[in-house]
């Protein structure tokens, strides 16, 4: 009776050790947040992108032939100009109708994610925003991304599925 115990306790015990030489288990999904915010007192809009660190590390390995950490980046110079190299190719807006110029303005790193953040300087008033997205399509043609947009503390959201790019949203 002992020994059954003994195998029933040590079991799970032998079980993690064999898979403490494994990669951890991917996630069964692939997202990207982007919230936007019209900051009415600055005249501006403030940007974040919420994307998996892992994946994101990946993907920008493999886009710009680097080596990348973002968690613990030795060089965070570097780490940042990939950062806004991808962001600013894989992201556009335009407000009431016109194009607008994103200013990167760093990442930072959450658990799991990767924070990427740019603004829009001049931005008055929005009654109409265009999102054009692609992030982490290079990725994965699974990826979605969402989006949370706020105007006058009214906040709306949707959300793009690969390989749809654009959406719009009024105020």
């Amino acid at each position: 009776m002992a020994a059954s115990v003994y195998k029933w306790f040590l079991a799970p015990f032998l079980g993690m050790a064999l898979m403490a030489g494994k990669p951890a288990p991917k996630h069964p999904f692939h997202v990207s947040v982007i919230e936007i915010n019209h900051n009415v007192s600055e005249k501006s809009l403030e940007i974040s992108c919420k994307i998996f660190t892992d994946d994101f590390e990946k993907t920008l390995a493999r886009n710009y032939n680097a080596k990348v950490d973002l968690i613990n980046p030795p060089n965070k110079a570097a780490m940042d100009s990939l950062v806004k190299k991808y962001i600013f190719s894989h992201l556009s807006l335009k407000v009431n109708g016109r194009p607008v110029t994103l200013s990167y303005v760093g990442f930072e790193n959450e658990n799991e994610a990767a924070y990427g953040y740019v603004e829009v300087s001049n931005v008055p008033s929005v009654s109409n925003l265009t999102v054009t997205t692609n992030i982490m399509y290079d990725q994965f043609d699974d990826q979605m991304n969402i989006m949370h947009i706020t105007v006058g503390g009214n906040r709306k959201s949707t959300k793009l599925n690969y390989p749809e790019k654009e959406a719009s949203f009024g105020f």
